[in-house]
């Protein structure tokens, strides 16, 4: 490798910012896919039945089914790990200054789950030195769950069994398809001057939205996503899992965060394309 550049995504570079050893990683995996389990039964418990729900002072909504599967992840990692940060949409920091850190978003796409639509999943991650090492998206009404860790891929668990997945090989933006969250958001947020035309240049395009659009890059299944308006815990389980496929993520500006304003993921080979394209103005 020597007088080599090392590109920024892919499944090596990837594996190199692992923190911990690999029987650590394998042991946080292992109890993060038991916490998304009783995340899971709770969830499929309330679901399209009647759930208490409130709005959050942002104006989002929040379920009783929300509140109880981030108490349980918390009171599962507080007595496993006790000297492990949290931090979770419902329920905030607790130790934010350790070493390792529990990222959890207990229902995301809250919205769908309260529709009765099946689209909705636990997010579940864990950092160390504030690196993202372990991520878990499980949508138990889809019966699916997707995992990574570093340096050990990233995974897909389905009514078809256990696979690895891994990104699409598609270079070319007009090839490429490309799913979204809210494209009313994009353009109002004012940091997607050329969200339009980037969905004018792609191949094709859906507005699926939340967790989805991640798994469906880290799949192959789509080549880029885009969104406004996310938080770390929406977006750290994913960024593992779209890395470990082989995949990049970056706000737009092509910086690699998971506590900006904007995010994007893709296979990598038309990230470049899609910060151009997103950043121009009319008249660039």
């Amino acid at each position: 490798m020597s007088g080599m550049s090392v590109p920024e995504f892919g499944a090596t570079w990837s594996a190199s910012l692992a923190r911990v050893s690999e029987p650590v990683l394998r042991e946080w995996l292992s109890f993060a896919l038991e916490a998304c389990d009783a995340a899971d039964a709770l969830a499929m418990a309330h679901f399209r039945r009647e759930i208490a729900t409130s709005r959050k002072p942002d104006r989002t909504f929040v379920t009783a089914a929300d509140q109880a599967i981030e108490r349980e992840i918390r009171d599962r990692i507080s007595t496993r790990y006790p000297d492990h940060g949290l931090a979770g949409e419902e329920y905030g920091e607790a130790a934010g200054d350790a070493v390792t850190r529990w990222v959890i978003d207990p229902i995301d796409a809250t919205h769908n789950y309260i529709r009765g639509i099946p689209v909705f999943a636990t997010l579940l991650a864990v950092e160390h030195e504030g690196e993202p090492q372990v991520g878990v998206i499980s949508a138990p009404a889809m019966r699916e769950r997707w995992f990574a860790w570093r340096g050990g891929g990233a995974w897909n668990r389905g009514a078809d069994g256990e696979r690895r997945i891994s990104v699409s090989r598609i270079a070319a933006l007009e090839d490429s398809q490309l799913v979204y969250g809210s494209s009313s958001d994009a353009r109002a947020s004012g940091l997607m001057p050329g969200f339009d035309a980037l969905l004018d240049s792609a191949w094709r395009t859906r507005g699926f939205g939340d967790f989805w659009c991640y798994t469906l890059v880290a799949e192959g299944a789509a080549e880029v996503t885009l969104e406004v308006g996310a938080h770390p815990w929406d977006l750290a389980a994913p960024q593992v899992l779209v890395e470990e496929a082989g995949g990049r993520v970056s706000d737009i500006d092509g910086v690699r965060r998971i506590d900006a304003p904007s995010f994007v993921a893709s296979n990598g080979l038309v990230h470049d394309a899609t910060l151009r394209r997103v950043r121009e103005t009319s008249g660039g």
